[in-house]
């Protein structure tokens, strides 16, 4: 049986407020797909508009002639927790994957899911407390 490849997808826009140049970002994909044994295959690139996801997508309804996805970061992946949840669903139905690159985490079947969750929350909790209120700050 031939092994489907895995493509990589990478940002044009920050991720948790930081650039990381496409070439890196490709490394680092196929530093891992390397490390796990993946075949990889060029990356797509997603547009730099906030909240597009249409690369994404166009990964979603290629996954029948692919393995899977490679994403550089777990911080790429849509915002809003019920459109990650169906885009979960729609590569497990596909009978494929989702890998983070930078955090090695792998989304392979639905026990997966809590894992991944659990850290995007945890993350979005940590950001929103470790924002100070200027407002609340008395002046001299």
């Amino acid at each position: 049986m031939i092994e489907r490849p895995h493509r990589g997808y990478i940002a044009s826009r920050p991720i948790q407020g930081s650039r990381v140049g496409q070439h890196i970002q490709n490394l680092v994909i196929r530093d891992y797909a390397i490390r796990t044994g993946l075949t990889y295959v060029l990356s797509a690139t997603e547009y730099s508009m906030p909240g597009c996801y249409m690369m994404l997508e166009q990964l979603i309804q290629d996954l029948e002639r692919l393995g899977g996805i490679i994403a550089y970061s777990l911080f790429m992946l849509p915002q809003r927790p019920e459109r990650r949840l169906a885009l979960y669903e729609q590569i497990l139905n596909a009978g494929a994957s989702i890998h983070t690159a930078v955090e090695g985490l792998v989304l392979e079947r639905r026990s997966d899911i809590g894992r991944i969750e659990d850290i995007l929350l945890l993350e979005t909790a940590t950001r929103r407390e470790s924002v100070p209120d200027l407002r609340s700050h008395e002046g001299p």
